[in-house]
């Protein structure tokens, strides 16, 4: 009888042969869909008008009382800026103490004195910043440390004393009030100009997020704000003033910005606090106003008186 047959060996001189495993189809990471995104944005939105109506109402009781109450409340928000600004100098070494001391000073001669009285307190911070500056002694950076301090005295403390002495004038306090809604509503208009429509970086080095249309859209909300802010609350200002006192806010109120931006891109911060929560700090939210404010005053004297 026949024996049976072996299977043939297989190559490789193995009985067995091992097969590779089945190749597994690779799988496809999904994308994350877009939706989340979109909801983090309207809950920033949210969040920015959550936090304006409060203190939208509480600017404005404040401008309507006038007198030593608004005084004190430009002393309060100005000194918040200062901090904020030292905070972010806070390498070149400041001298807070001296600015605040200015700033009140600033404020209050602005109240109980003339413009003379802020000029004077200004200039008397030179030599105080210098000899604190000096009483440290010799450890390097003198020069950036007054340059520091006077910045923030110079650019912030002048602003707030020039809201005190608009607020001071003849038809002030609606002033001051178009001054604050055409800036705010502006920076407002600049912004949602710039989720709809934005495509041109408007300072790209600065604040990337900008685009000359949010530029344009803001500019154009500001003009109109004040005109019909003007329009419907006074019998006194006349059109072509207030079309003027819309444009000065409309080229000033960007630049502001832009100024605080380069503040903190160069300190290396997003925001310079935290004050007005998803709004940053005050210096974030008052940077427009802080230049349109003294336009406001120096076009009054010039052109509406």
């Amino acid at each position: 009888m026949p024996a049976a047959r072996r299977p043939p060996p297989t190559r490789g001189g193995g009985s067995r042969s091992r097969q590779p495993p089945p190749r597994q189809p690779r799988e496809r990471v999904p994308r994350a869909p877009r939706q989340p995104r979109e909801r983090r944005q309207r809950s920033d939105l949210g969040a920015r008008v959550i936090v304006a109506i409060p203190a939208a109402i509480l600017a404005i009781a404040f401008i309507d009382f006038g007198g030593l109450a608004f005084a004190l409340f430009m002393i309060v928000f100005g000194c918040a800026c200062l901090n904020e600004l030292y905070q972010l100098l806070e390498r070149w070494k400041p001298v807070p103490l001296v600015g605040f001391a200015a700033l009140v000073a600033m404020v209050l001669g602005a109240r109980f004195g003339t413009q003379r009285d802020v000029i004077e307190a200004a200039l008397a911070a030179v030599p105080l910043v210098f000899l604190a500056v000096a009483a440290r002694g010799h450890s390097g950076g003198a020069t950036v440390a007054i340059a520091g301090t006077m910045l923030g005295i110079y650019w912030i403390g002048f602003a707030f004393a020039h809201a005190e002495l608009l607020r001071q004038l003849p038809h002030g306090k609606p002033l001051v009030l178009d001054v604050a809604i055409g800036t705010f509503l502006g920076d407002t208009g600049a912004y949602l100009g710039g989720r709809l429509f934005g495509r041109v970086p408007l300072a790209p080095s600065i604040s990337p997020s900008k685009t000359i249309e949010g530029l344009f859209c803001g500019g154009l909300v500001a003009i109109l704000a004040v005109f019909f802010a003007a329009q419907n609350s006074t019998s006194w200002l006349t059109h072509g003033d207030a079309l003027l006192l819309g444009l000065a806010i409309a080229i000033l109120g960007p630049i502001g910005d832009l100024f605080v931006s380069l503040i903190k891109r160069d300190a290396g911060a997003k925001d310079a606090g935290t004050m007005f929560g998803a709004h940053g700090g005050a210096l974030d939210r008052l940077d427009g106003v802080m230049f349109t404010i003294v336009a406001a005053y120096y076009i009054w004297l010039a052109v509406m008186h």
